[in-house]
Parts: C-alpha cells; structure tokens; sequence
C-alpha cells in the first residue's frame, strides 16, 4: 500500500524543524524545487532542497534527508540526515516562497491571470512534489493563521468556502521577470489559447512579463495576439522588441491593422520600420497611412481579392488555394475591369453553389453600394444596417478598388470613439 502525506508550504514556513532526536535544527524559510520542471510546467516541481535559518546563518540542505509527517493532526518537518547543498546545485533550482508564492500565473482551463496564495504538496515514497496552486481565499486566510476558526464559523451557518486549486500541469507563464533565467520554453502551452484569450492576460502582467510572454510566441501568433490587444499595449509590445522583430510581426498582419498601430508611433520609428518590412506589405501601410483619421480610407482592409468577369469558378478556386487569404478577406469578392474600376461583386456562397466551369459573370452583381475613400467614416454605419453587409467595398474618385471596409473595424472605431467620447 503507497503511503502518501499532503500538505501545505503556508503550513510548514516559519515552522521549526527538529532532527530524529527532537533537536533544534532551525526555522523553514523555503522549498526548493527543481527548476526544469517548475519552468516548463510539463512534470510537476520536484523538491530537492530546503532552506532553514539558525541564528541568523542560512543553511542548504537537501530534502532527501527530510520526512513530512502528521502527527495529532500537526505538521512535523523530521531531519533524518542532513546532507548540505553546494552553491552549484542550489542556483539550478527556485525557491517555491520566494518565486512562486504571491506570483502572478496563467490558469489555462480559466484562461485568465491569477494569484498564488499557497502551494499544495504531497509526499510519496520516491520523493515531495508540488502538485498544485491554490488561488482561492482558503488559500489566503491559511497563511495568516485563522483558516480553521473562519470554517468553524462557517460551519455553523452551514457555509463552506470553495476550493479553488490548479493542477501543475494546468499552470503556465508563471512570472519570473525578475530573474536572470532562459525562458525559451516556458510558456509553450500559451500557444494553445485564443488570441484574445491570450490578449487578455498579456494586458494584466507587467511590462517585463508581458514583453517575455510575447517574445516567446511564433509569428503568426504574435500577430493574431498583437491585433487583439489595447492601443496602449500594442505600442509597449512594439518598443519593447527590436526592429528586425517587430518588423517580422507587423509583415503576418493585414496593412489597415498595421497603419493603426504606426499611427502612435514617432515618425523616426514608423520609417524604421517600414523600411525593414517586406516592401509589397510595406507599400500597402504607407498607402492607409496618407489617409486622414476621420475618413474611410483610414480604416479599410487594402487586403481584397479581384477577379475579371470572364475568370471561371475554377479559376478562382484556384488562385484562393494559392494565396490562402484570411476569413474577413472572403467576406466579398470584387470584380474589376482591366482599368481596376470596381464593376461588381459575388460571395463565397454564390462561388461554393457554382459548378467549377461557370463563369463569373453569371453569378456576379453589379456593385451598387460601395464608397469612397475620403468620404467620412460617420456615414459608414448607416449603409452597412440598411443593407445588412458585412463588408462594403471602397473606391477612389475615379472608381478604382482601394479595398473594403469590414463591419468589425467599424464597430472597432465607434467603440474608440465612445471611449474617447466617455474620457
């Protein structure tokens, strides 16, 4: 039968340990626990040392020696053999106090940033490990003593407070930003969220965090985090990378996104990185940039698939395996002449319904509400309900496709506007 003891770290720091005679070794300042897996979040903490004061001397010595043991309901930290750590070993671990405790993480399951307000370990017969993070109010009241008189109370009103705990293999990000330490890996399961998701909890953490956080996402990520985020927190991100990086992240984004952005930036910088990205991408932004704020143009996706009325269906069906444009990039499909004047338009829907050999013509409409460029961005949300569109494409005086505005970017900007409005 495996025997197996659980506690507390609020329940044994600050706690006297006693060698298997009952003497005195010291006072319990931290765990330390393998600093491989506490960072990559993959295996549970193992601990391999503790950290005990006497007499104002800190002594290391390794938790092989030491039984956590309950005794009349009590926590008792027994010294079986001290064996003391070597400066070496000990600056390849982290202190579960010191760099976990009070600590901001990522709940994955939540998908938000919490608290750690005590750590939940469990002693079996190869060793101790951390097991979870408790993020709940219990948590709190433990590590100031009064969790038992609180339930007592409680109790009586037949009240109990929940749980709340994280399994390691649930935790991520966990905010190191002030040490000195590789966190290539760290935060690999991040991937897995929701660019908003990821969005959110990048907005809540410090400057350092939020910078390391983002470093450590691919491109494509990056990208889709960097369009989710607050103006405010998007510029932070850009300053905080170098040019050569920011450059690589802005290239993944559609050019309005990136025009927004540049927008808040120095002039000297805005030219630095634009001359660093890929000239067509490059291009593109420098295009919306000329664009006044309070105007259409400032706004729209430049990101617009055209076709010749003569094309097929298959070859269009064609060129969208070839350049794999994003979902809002769908959301209308313009037809233009060899002049690039906007002629008409068709959906994915009339596209899909359509053998492979019907001509575009056949299935286009002639594009009867469109608008213009400089025309003012106010008049926008008055066509898009009467006409239920979800994108509406944009021409310039002479009628030539500049792009389309998306309903989103939209009621991106009146919501800018009202909080704009509100301050």
């Amino acid at each position: 039968m495996t025997t197996f003891t659980t506690f507390y770290l609020s329940r044994i720091i600050g706690k006297k340990a006693f060698d298997k005679n009952g003497i005195y070794i010291g006072i319990i300042k931290d765990i330390l626990v393998d600093s491989d897996s506490l960072l990559h979040t993959s295996e549970r903490p193992f601990v391999n040392g503790i950290k005990i004061s006497n007499k104002k001397k800190i002594i290391y010595y390794s938790f092989d020696g030491f039984t956590v043991e309950k005794i009349d309901e009590k926590l008792k930290i027994i010294c079986h053999k001290r064996i003391e750590l070597s400066p070496d070993f000990i600056s390849d671990n982290l202190y579960l106090v010191e760099n976990v405790l009070d600590k901001q993480i990522v709940d994955l399951n939540g998908r938000k940033l919490v608290r750690v307000n005590d750590v939940r370990l469990v002693s079996v017969a190869n060793g101790t490990y951390a097991i979870a993070v408790d993020i709940g109010i219990e948590g709190l009241i433990r590590r100031i003593g009064i969790a038992s008189p609180v339930k007592w109370m409680l109790a009586i009103f037949r009240l109990s407070l929940p749980a709340k705990f994280i399994l390691w293999e649930d935790v991520e990000a966990i905010d190191f930003s002030n040490l000195n330490i590789k966190l290539s890996k760290t935060y690999s399961k991040l991937q897995t969220l929701h660019p908003s998701d990821l969005a959110d909890i990048i907005e809540e953490m410090g400057k350092k965090a939020s910078a390391e956080v983002f470093l450590s996402l691919d491109e494509e990520k990056a990208a889709d985090v960097l369009e989710e985020l607050e103006v405010e927190t998007q510029i932070q991100i850009i300053e905080s990378l170098t040019i050569e990086k920011a450059a690589d992240v802005l290239d993944k984004m559609p050019a309005d996104e990136v025009a927004d952005i540049l927008d808040e930036l120095e002039d000297e910088k805005v030219e630095l990185l634009l001359n660093e990205m890929e000239k067509d991408t490059s291009q593109e932004v420098r295009e919306l940039l000329v664009y006044p704020d309070h105007v259409v143009g400032s706004i729209m996706s430049a990101e617009v698939l055209s076709f010749r009325e003569n094309a097929s269906v298959e070859d269009v069906y064609a060129i969208l395996r070839t350049e794999k444009p994003e979902a809002e990039t769908l959301y209308n499909l313009f037809v233009t002449n060899e002049n690039e004047e906007l002629v008409a338009t068709f959906s994915l829907r009339d596209l899909v319904i359509s053998p492979p050999e019907t001509i575009i013509h056949q299935i286009m409409k002639p594009a009867l509400v469109y608008l213009y460029d400089y025309q003012k961005i106010d008049e926008i949300a008055e066509l898009i309900s009467k006409y239920n569109m979800l994108a509406i494409p944009v021409v310039d005086k002479d009628e030539v496709l500049q792009g389309m505005v998306v309903i989103d970017d939209v009621f991106d900007d009146l919501m800018d506007k009202g909080r704009t409005n509100k301050a």
